[in-house]
């Protein structure tokens, strides 16, 4: 099978609600990895606190069939058309390891 791996760069806190709207896409899951960003905008302060912007990544692996439909849900579960809400983008996984078919469950 060929596989995609669809990346997903959000504010903390929404990747668990993209998630599930792209499970109900047909996404078997993902993996959430908590991070900051360092765009390019100047850092915020608060009371003389730098304060970084917290981010979530979350990555699906998903069958090249389904990922467009799932991405799509992606987008407008994590409303990416508006500037500021978090990126996507889509990877080639040229080699998977580890990975249950169905026929093997």
């Amino acid at each position: 099978m060929n596989y995609e791996v669809i990346f997903v760069v959000l504010p903390r806190g929404t990747a668990d609600n993209v998630m599930s709207l792209a499970k109900k896409s047909g996404a078997k899951g993902g993996t959430v990895l908590l991070a900051r960003g360092t765009g390019a905008e100047e850092a915020k302060t608060f009371f003389g606190l730098t304060v970084e912007e917290a981010k979530e990544i979350l990555f699906v692996l998903t069958e090249k069939q389904e990922t467009d439909r799932i991405l799509d849900a992606i987008i407008e579960a994590a409303n990416l058309k508006r500037p500021g809400s978090g990126i996507a983008f889509v990877l080639d996984a040229r080699k998977t390891v580890g990975l249950i078919s169905q026929s093997q469950l």
